[in-house]
């Protein structure tokens, strides 16, 4: 995990405020200063803010809740601005919830929150399908069909972020699905469906093509559905959901397993290729 979602999802701070520590230098790791915003955590790193040790949060409780942010609602803990943020809107009761991936200021819909840092780690970076409906204000053009078929590959992709973002270069995978679902002059509305849940990542991709996102709304993740739930609102998982929750952390707990135990079995086989006596050998003649 990132460091500033590391230190957000395990602290009263926001993501905004972790970078502010990262940047002042009051992050370390072994008494060393870290300052690189993308440094991934390991679950071994002891991680210390204003030198005092940061603990991760334990949980073997599992909750888990489908929430329809509405627009001009932001997914982070405080803005420094005080704009509205989930945490306004949400019962007292999931105010220690953290959201599974985000959804920005300006886009609406399904929004996953849980009690357990775990699994919200676990979703946030999976593979799921992630659903969304939109509106650009532009026709669909043959390049995007292409780029949505192919995937794309952009060494500027700061169009269609936000001005501080410090994510310039993207790589943007194969589209699972996408359906253009009416298309006038100057409008096309669309729903699609991707694998990754990176930065701005479809408001990035349309602005590269001169297309701005006039409405975002996501609908499904790994599965779960919106549907009819009112904007505003929450409701919890059902039985069912979280069966398929468990039989996910399940999957990926048994995959990690295995890479640890093929990555072992490797290292064993380079040694023993190292350690094998040489024979020895007699020139003819």
């Amino acid at each position: 995990m990132r460091l500033n979602k590391y230190i957000s999802h395990n602290t009263r701070y926001s993501r905004r405020e972790a970078d502010r520590l990262i940047e002042a230098g009051e992050v370390t790791l072994n008494k060393k200063v870290l300052q690189e915003f993308g440094y991934e955590v390991d679950p071994e790193d002891q991680i210390y803010i204003k030198g005092k040790l940061l603990k991760v949060k334990a949980s073997k409780e599992l909750t888990l809740i489908v929430y329809n942010k509405p627009k001009g609602v932001l997914v982070t803990k405080r803005d420094d601005r005080g704009r509205t943020t989930i945490y306004h809107k949400l019962a007292g009761k999931f105010r220690h919830f953290v959201p599974v991936g985000r959804l920005d200021y300006a886009s609406e819909g399904l929004l996953l929150l849980t009690d357990n840092v775990e699994v919200a780690t676990a979703l946030m970076e999976s593979s799921l399908e992630r659903t969304y409906n939109l509106k650009i204000d532009a026709p669909i053009s043959s390049e995007m069909i292409e780029a949505m078929k192919e995937g794309l590959v952009l060494e500027d992709a700061r169009a269609g972020a936000h001005e501080k973002s410090k994510i310039y270069s993207m790589e943007f995978a194969p589209f699972s699905a996408f359906e253009i679902r009416a298309e006038g002059k100057n409008f096309s509305k669309l729903r699609v469906t991707i694998t990754e849940g990176k930065n701005r990542e479809l408001r990035r991709f349309f602005a590269h093509f001169d297309a701005k996102i006039l409405d975002l709304k996501r609908v499904s993740f790994g599965g779960i559905e919106l549907n009819n739930l009112p904007t505003n609102k929450t409701r919890f998982f059902s039985r069912k959901e979280y069966d398929e929750v468990h039989q996910f952390m399940k999957r990926k707990k048994s995959n990690e397993q295995a890479e640890i135990k093929n990555q072992a079995n490797h290292a064993k086989q380079v040694r023993e290729k190292v350690d094998k006596p040489k024979g020895n050998y007699r020139k003819k003649g």
